[in-house]
């Protein structure tokens, strides 16, 4: 499907690129600003890079991503606020770094949500950036949505003990990633800290924080291996980010150049993006092995308990977003179906 769609791009791209040499040899190029709060080792990072090469090439360098990781702009609970704000022309943002601004969105990180098609960052990614605009605009207002990015399932990794029964998560401390896991880990019997991503592996070295909730590719990007002792699967819950861009500054751009961002984004970029954090993230599951780190799984009769005590989560969220009106119900279903 990614090749299909990739090689009607590079058959159209011609064309995009035809558009530009009609333009005034002495139009000034653009560069658009782009800020995200994850190190320059990131999949975000590589795939914004090879984005802003693509731009560059098509439109014969009149467009360019000038790109600021680590935080270098902002922390991460800022980065839609500083592309809403126009600080920042594009911004990738952790709908999880904001609590309670998101709640439809954060369905898709419900414990054990997914479509059947499978929870890989391929699938996910492009199926809620399918839905976006149907479901989500009115959660994304003052922002124009270039695509959305899920993870793949964040995995419990442990510096403590090994968990092989629910029992086990008592008494953990552990640093969590949005607003799922702050309501996840209470149930397992553990305690949620909120830890910013680049301090995790100071906490956990310090004791301030016996475990974290990570996919394997940004335990790789934080080098957490040398912190931690074991890794927990299946995954539990995804985190999900959208790729957003200035309306106004979109709006500002010549049409040829609009054109060009509305045709590398959307829901193919989504799936590209995706299938490049699944290669991520069995990199990391590899780099945390080669690291010593034992990775275990929960035995079917404990993994049904763990789910079973994470249940009632699905029916709180259904619940209170149809006291305010939501079409919650109908958003999963299709995110699911």
């Amino acid at each position: 499907m990614i090749t299909r769609r990739s090689a009607l791009l590079g058959a159209t791209s011609g064309l995009v690129v035809g558009a530009f040499g009609t333009r005034r040899a002495s139009a000034e190029p653009i560069a658009l600003k782009v800020s995200h709060y994850l190190p320059p080792n990131h999949t975000f990072q590589r795939e914004l890079l090879k984005w802003g090469d693509s731009l560059a090439q098509q439109s014969n360098g009149q467009l360019t991503l000038n790109i600021f990781p680590a935080s270098q702009l902002g922390p991460v609970n800022r980065q839609f606020d500083m592309v809403r704000n126009g600080v920042a022309d594009i911004a990738v943002g952790l709908h999880g770094a904001t609590p309670g601004r998101f709640h439809m969105t954060d369905l898709v990180s419900l414990p054990y949500v997914s479509p059947k098609a499978g929870n890989n960052s391929a699938v996910t990614s492009r199926r809620l950036t399918e839905l976006a605009p149907i479901y989500l605009d009115a959660e994304h207002a003052g922002m124009k949505v270039l695509w959305m990015a899920v993870t793949n399932p964040l995995l419990l990794h442990t510096s403590k003990r090994q968990i092989t029964k629910l029992d086990d998560f008592k008494g953990l401390r552990v640093r969590y990633a949005g607003e799922q896991f702050a309501q996840i880990i209470p149930l397992l019997g553990a305690s949620p800290l909120a830890v910013p991503p680049a301090e995790t592996a100071d906490s956990l070295a310090k004791g301030i924080v016996d475990a974290a909730t990570f996919p394997y590719e940004a335990c790789q990007s934080f080098d957490l291996a040398t912190v931690l002792k074991y890794s927990l699967e299946p995954g539990v819950s995804t985190a999900s980010f959208a790729v957003a861009m200035n309306p106004n500054k979109f709006k500002s751009l010549p049409p040829e150049l609009q054109q060009l961002i509305e045709k590398t984004t959307g829901p193919a970029m989504a799936e590209q993006f995706g299938a490049a954090f699944d290669v991520s993230e069995k990199a990391g599951r590899e780099y945390m092995l080669a690291k010593g780190i034992q990775i275990s799984q929960l035995p079917d009769a404990e993994l049904a308990r763990v789910k079973e005590t994470l249940a009632p989560l699905r029916e709180r969220a259904l619940a209170d977003l149809a006291k305010s009106g939501k079409p919650g119900n109908d958003f999963l279903e299709a995110y699911t179906k």
